[in-house]
This record gives C-alpha cells, sequence and structure tokens, in this order.
C-alpha cells in the first residue's frame, strides 16, 4: 500500500487526449450565455417552446407505454424500431427512389448521424469537402476524428462538383436553407453534387434538418433522389446519406433522427452506433412513430411556418432600419438564420461577440462555421426563438456594439 507521504508526491493524471485543444471559445461563450439576467440570445439554432405539442405528446407517450411496455422499457434494435424504420422508408419513398427499412437506421438526434459518418468513414489525415461556411455541430462532430477540410462555395458561379469532392473521403452539404447562411442550393447545382459523387465514388452527406422550414415557394429535389434517379430499379445503393431529424419537425427533446443509405452504409453506421449508445430510445421512437402515423407531423407544420415566416421578417426589419449601413445580407427563403456579411472585411466579428456581449444580445460570428477558422467579417443570427419585439432590441443592441468596434478601429 502507498504510504501518506507518497500520496503526496504522485504523478500527475495523464493528459486529455489532443485533439481536446482543437477547440473553440466561442462555443463556451454560448453556454455562458443562459447565466446573464437580460440577454437576448440570437446566436443558438433553437425553436420556440410554444410551438411544441405538450399536450398531444402526453397523450401519445402514456398509451405508447401502456400498450408497448416492451419497446419502451425495454431495449431496442440497434438499427431501431423496425415500424418506424418502414415508415421512414415509405415516407420517403418515390418512383424513382426505391427504399426499405434496409435503407433506414434511426440515430439518437441528426446529431449522432453526423458523428457516426465521422466514426465509420473517417480516420486522421482524411480529407472532408465541406460546404462552406460549415454547420458548427458538424464539425464539433467529427473533431475527434482529426481530419482535414476543403472548404467549398457550393453557390459560386465557377463551381466545379467533381473537382471539388475529388479526393475527399466524404463531401458534406445542407443543400436546404444552409446552416449558418439560410441558402437553398438550386436544382442543377443538386444535380452536379449527385453526378459528382456517382462519378467519383466519394460518399455525399446531406444533412436536411430545414426542410420542412419552408416559407416562400417549393424545394428542388433532394440531392438523395436525385443520386436514385441515376440508378437502375431496385433498392437504393447509391453513395448519397440523407440525414433527417424530428428536432425542427416536433420538437428537439425526442432526440429521434435518422439516416437514409445504401445497406452497405447502413451496416457501418449501425456498427459504429454499437458502440456510440447501443439504441435510440424506444419511447421517443413509438412516440415519432405515431407522430408520423396521427398526421400530427402535418398539423403542426402551417402554425410553425406562419410563426417564423414573420420573425424573420421582424428580424430583416430591424437589420434594415439598425445595420445596413455596416452588413449586407439575403432575406433567407426559410430555415432558421440570416447571414450578414461586414461590408468591411476587417471588421473582426469575434471582437463584435464580445461587445455584444457587453450590451447584453449574443450573436454567432463566422468564425466558428469556418473548419480552418479564418473567416472573421460575418455574423449569424437566429429568428425563430425570440419574440419580434425581443428581435428588433436584439438589433438595437447589436447596432450600438458594431459601433462602438467601428470607433476602436478608426
Amino acid at each position: 500500500m502507498l504510504d501518506k507521504k507518497q500520496c503526496m508526491t504522485s504523478a500527475a493524471p495523464a493528459p486529455f487526449a489532443n485533439w481536446m485543444l482543437d477547440t473553440n471559445d466561442v462555443t463556451r461563450v454560448f453556454l455562458a450565455a443562459s447565466q446573464i439576467p437580460d440577454l437576448i440570445n440570437i446566436a443558438g439554432g433553437l425553436p420556440d417552446p410554444s410551438t411544441f405539442p405538450v399536450q398531444k405528446i402526453s397523450e401519445i407517450s402514456a398509451r405508447v407505454i401502456r400498450d408497448h411496455p416492451n419497446e419502451t422499457m425495454g431495449y431496442c434494435a440497434i438499427e431501431g424500431l423496425p415500424a418506424l424504420r418502414g415508415a421512414i422508408a415509405a415516407r420517403y419513398s418515390t418512383t424513382t427512389l426505391k427504399l426499405t427499412a434496409e435503407n433506414i437506421l434511426i440515430t439518437t438526434s441528426g446529431m449522432q448521424g453526423l458523428e457516426l459518418i465521422g466514426k465509420a468513414l473517417i480516420d486522421p489525415g482524411d480529407l472532408i469537402a465541406g460546404q462552406f461556411p460549415t454547420y458548427l455541430g458538424a464539425l464539433d462532430a467529427w473533431r475527434p476524428r482529426q481530419p482535414r477540410y476543403r472548404n467549398m462555395d457550393v453557390h459560386a458561379l465557377d463551381f466545379d462538383a467533381t473537382h471539388e469532392i475529388q479526393g475527399a473521403k466524404f463531401a458534406y452539404t445542407v443543400p436546404n436553407f444552409s446552416n449558418p447562411t439560410g441558402q437553398l442550393v438550386g436544382a442543377q447545382r443538386r444535380q452536379e453534387l449527385a453526378l459528382a459523387a456517382a462519378e467519383t465514388g466519394t460518399w455525399l452527406v446531406e444533412d436536411d434538418p430545414y426542410g420542412t422550414l419552408n416559407y416562400d415557394g417549393s424545394l428542388p429535389s433532394s440531392v438523395l433522389a436525385l443520386s436514385a434517379a441515376q440508378l437502375p430499379s431496385r433498392a437504393y445503393d447509391g453513395t448519397c446519406v440523407y440525414l433527417g431529424t424530428m428536432s425542427k419537425q416536433i420538437a428537439p427533446g425526442l432526440r429521434v433522427g435518422w439516416a437514409i443509405a445504401s445497406k452497405e452504409m447502413i451496416k457501418a453506421l449501425t456498427l459504429a452506433k454499437q458502440g456510440s449508445d447501443m439504441c435510440t430510445s424506444g419511447i421517443t421512437q413509438l412516440i415519432t412513430l405515431e407522430a408520423m402515423n396521427s398526421g400530427l407531423i402535418e398539423d403542426l407544420q402551417p402554425n410553425i411556418v406562419d410563426l417564423y415566416r414573420k420573425r424573420r421578417d421582424s428580424l430583416c426589419a430591424a437589420m434594415t432600419e439598425h445595420l445596413s449601413d455596416w452588413f449586407d445580407w439575403d432575406t433567407p427563403e426559410g430555415g432558421m438564420f440570416v447571414w450578414a456579411k461586414a461590408r468591411d472585411k476587417r471588421l473582426d466579428t469575434d471582437r463584435l461577440l464580445t461587445l455584444a456581449m457587453e450590451e447584453k444580445v449574443c450573436i454567432s460570428p463566422s468564425s466558428v462555421f469556418d473548419a480552418l477558422g479564418q473567416h472573421r467579417s460575418a455574423i449569424r443570427m437566429n429568428f425563430t426563438f425570440n419574440s419580434e419585439e425581443k428581435l428588433t432590441v436584439a438589433v438595437q443592441r447589436l447596432a450600438r456594439a458594431t459601433k462602438r468596434l467601428i470607433e476602436e478601429t478608426e
């Protein structure tokens, strides 16, 4: 046994993994923001809790626990409940996109889908071609794998899909109202991505959390559907991996998402999931299945879309009044965010975040959406969580912070 003197001179604990040194300070600021009184947070991608169907979900929860005690209280199959997998396959199938339950993996939120893709595909040093700017959560999910990145601007006029994804282990894109920009990738560019993935054999990850938050028109076909259209008429076996989630359709607390892919990829993701959480909650899977079968999702969408459209318009109107001297932006057709680019590229939005916090408004600076950490002249603002009145106050506070930053740099 060690005596007291020996214990006092014991060696320090082993260090944490190297990847944990490669994090960003901004995430810690976000987490601390909720502790600041009177602060208005327009940084996060949060739905409004008033849209959550609390009563109906309570009723469904009680019913599924009572009627399906084994599935709700016990372990489920790693791949997910067969009935839910079948329902998702039927929901997404078309005349050319032929899906079965074997093409579906149920995940614990869309975020787990991203993490599992990293586990299944990425070795240290492998290349990811990521739509730029890129979703911060995806970068966090893959950081422990220590990949390299190639930023690809899918909206650039000279974008060459084959050149951009060539040599990458996979390409990552958010075609529907991208986080952080809110932009919609057009039909032609989606077709180019689908063709390039087929030609090069590169896996193409299509992340779609925001497709149901569509305010101003119809959506082009998914990259998954376009990929399937190139294949023989059989169950899907292409290189596209589609990720969906219940977080924006019902509530993020369900933590239910899904991956749609070839059987080969689903097997690989299932193996990765086995070492992650073993299975997704049976309770929330059955709630999701009931919500799909009962039409609850379709019943909720009109009110959610109407509420968020009004808030988007209020945010953009306040920006026009208070921020138009310093920033340019497009009104997004859907999603949860407005992406504002500084006219003066020297305007450092990391510094703007610090000043904005002092003015009691929290924003997202562009550096966290750049895998290379170099983009520092834009901001992301969320319009779904706060009321129209709060959004106006938030922009006024941000304008004061921007004026202070301009004065610092003069």
